[in-house]
This record gives C-alpha cells, sequence and structure tokens, in this order.
C-alpha cells in the first residue's frame, strides 16, 4: 500500500491513508449511498441511452451539431455514473482498499473526466446556441458538422489530460505534499486546480445563456410587433426562446447538484473538515448522478424534435406488440409449439 502525508484529522488512521476516507461509519449510512447509487445510476444509464438512441437513429437529428453536443452530454453522463457507481460503492459501501495507488487515480481520473466532459458538451450547446440566436445568417457556415466532431474531439482531450494529472505525477506521493481531505494521493493545489476549471466552466456557460436570453427577449419583443410577417420566421424565434429556456433549466440544476459539492472542495483547501463534513461530502457527491438523471428528462420534454421521435418510437412498439398479439401465424406457431412440449 501506498503511504502519503495524510490530513492530520485523519492521523488516527494507523498510516493506512485509504482507509482514513471511509468516512461511513454506520450500516444505514453505507444502505442509504449505495440505494441512491443504485437508484441515479440505473435512471441516468437508461435515460441517456434512451436519448442517444433518439439522436443517433433519426437522420435528422444525427446530422445536426447541436444534437451531436447533446449526444456527447449523454454519452459522458452513461460513462460517469458507470465509473462513478462502481467505484463509489466500492470503496465506501464494500470499503474495499486493496488496490494500489494508480487503480485509484485510474478510477478518479476517469471519474473526473467524464463529469468534466459532460460539464465541457453543455458549454458547447451554450455556444452553439449563443452563435445560432447572434448570428443567424452564418450559423450554418460557421458550425459545420465536421467542426462539431473536431470541437468534440479537442474537449474529450483536454478534459483526459487534466483528469489523469494527478495519475502522470501531480499527486501528493510523488511530490511529497499534504494530501487532499477528500480524495486520497490528490495533491491540494491540483483538486484547488481542478475547481478552478471546473469554476471557469461554469462562467463561461453563464456568460454565454446570460446573451442567448438576451436575444432572446429581444426575439420576443420583435414577435409582438411583427404579427404580420410570415408564420415560418415566427416559428424558428420561438423555438429559439424554448431553447434557451430549456438551457437555463439545464443550467439551474446544474447549479443546485454541483454547488455543494465544489463548495466543500473549497473550503476544504483553506480549512479543516470535520468527520460530520466529509460524510455530507459523499453524500452531496451523489448529486452530481442526479443531475445527470435529470439532464435527459428535461430534453424529452422540452425538445420537440427528441419527444416526437420518441413519440413514434413507443407507437412503432405498440404496434409491433399489437400486432404479434393478433397475428394468427403466431397464435398457430404457439399453439403448435404447446402441442409438441
Amino acid at each position: 500500500m501506498d503511504t502519503c502525508r495524510i490530513p492530520e484529522n485523519a492521523s488516527k488512521c494507523s498510516g493506512n491513508t485509504m482507509e482514513c476516507f471511509m468516512v461511513l461509519s454506520t450500516q444505514a449510512q453505507k444502505i442509504s449511498i449505495g440505494t441512491l447509487c443504485g437508484l441515479f445510476g440505473t435512471m441516468c444509464v437508461l435515460e441517456n441511452s434512451l436519448v442517444l438512441y433518439l439522436i443517433f437513429s433519426s437522420p435528422g437529428t444525427r446530422r445536426k451539431p447541436s444534437y451531436l453536443f447533446i449526444g456527447s452530454l449523454a454519452l459522458a453522463d452513461i460513462l460517469a455514473s458507470i465509473i462513478f457507481v462502481c467505484s463509489f460503492v466500492n470503496f465506501h459501501v464494500f470499503n474495499k482498499a486493496g488496490f494500489s495507488k494508480e487503480v485509484f487515480l485510474l478510477q478518479l481520473g476517469g471519474v473526473n473526466t467524464c463529469f468534466s466532459a459532460s460539464l465541457s458538451s453543455l458549454l458547447l450547446t451554450a455556444l452553439d446556441r449563443y452563435i445560432s440566436i447572434s448570428r443567424p445568417s452564418e450559423y450554418k457556415l460557421l458550425m459545420t458538422k465536421k467542426r462539431a466532431w473536431t470541437a468534440l474531439g479537442a474537449l474529450w482531450v483536454t478534459c483526459a489530460t487534466i483528469a489523469y494529472l494527478p495519475l502522470l505525477g501531480w499527486n501528493c506521493c510523488v511530490l511529497d505534499s499534504t494530501c487532499s481531505e477528500l480524495f486520497p494521493f490528490v495533491d491540494d493545489s491540483y483538486q484547488s486546480g481542478w475547481v478552478c476549471f471546473i469554476l471557469l466552466l461554469l462562467g463561461c456557460i453563464v456568460y454565454a445563456y446570460s446573451h442567448v436570453l438576451w436575444r432572446a427577449r429581444q426575439h420576443v419583443a420583435y414577435m409582438e410587433k411583427q404579427q404580420a410577417q410570415a408564420g415560418k420566421q415566427n416559428s424558428r424565434m420561438r423555438m429559439d426562446v424554448m431553447l434557451a429556456k430549456t438551457l437555463v433549466m439545464v443550467l439551474a440544476v446544474l447549479t443546485l447538484c454541483w454547488s455543494p459539492v465544489l463548495a466543500l472542495m473549497i473550503y476544504s483547501v483553506f480549512a479543516r473538515l470535520s468527520d460530520r463534513l466529509r460524510k455530507v461530502f459523499a453524500f452531496c457527491s451523489t448529486l452530481c448522478l442526479l443531475n445527470s438523471m435529470v439532464n435527459p428528462i428535461i430534453y424529452a420534454l422540452r425538445s420537440k424534435e427528441l419527444f416526437s421521435s420518441l413519440r413514434r418510437v413507443f407507437s412503432h412498439f405498440r404496434r409491433q406488440l399489437k400486432a404479434s398479439e393478433e397475428s394468427p401465424e403466431a397464435e398457430s406457431t404457439h399453439r403448435s409449439s404447446v402441442i409438441e412440449t
């Protein structure tokens, strides 16, 4: 087992740095964490998988850059849920710490990559709406499918590089520095840098959304004055306003779910955390899964194209189910199979 300089309030852990971070002390706490992770994680994977299917099964949506960014968000949420639930439950519920520093940092890097990629995909979606609503006549020239894929590739590479810096050497074991009170082997300076990176992303998203909402309000005022114009143009403006409101809903959920985690991470850099606050951090971490679970629900309810695709899928499924129940061939085949049995 790798040993590093552990936090002062965890010195009672007899030198085993991994056990110092197992903060759930009662069976009720472990059952609660396991239940939340299992519920949120399962729903997140199912819902985001459905979003990916709806996007890439329809030629109309998979060719649009905005839905490519939403697809990247859904993929990041799926991977984050799987990696987070497996590693988090294995560590905090089953208290398994018999793995090396490299394995732990590999898992942590995977979680950070996916969650930061999820947030970055939301930023690209905001920038896409920013260009669409501020320069509508040039949107198709500026936001092409090739540029969208290039941006997504750069996004994932950047997030993975930042997330795996501790595994590459920026950790408290290699640097012989003080470890974070929230994550084993993680250096305090890296944790501060990662929080600043996330806050920068949030700031850019807030700025882009603010501009989108401002332009959306201008569009509303313009529509009220131009009621005599073509209905197609008014329909496009109503779509931009609705999509802007959808993005604000996503941002609001994102802020509510991530604020407690980021606040405790910032607080831990400047002050010593009590055991109670570290338990609170463990429970607040599950809110990240809740955010990933809520995003697809917002898309399904607010995106007209995805909602229409979802209705078509269910209608097709009902028709197939009804046809299979009413088919004489299916009934005769079933009877013959029963007789043979």
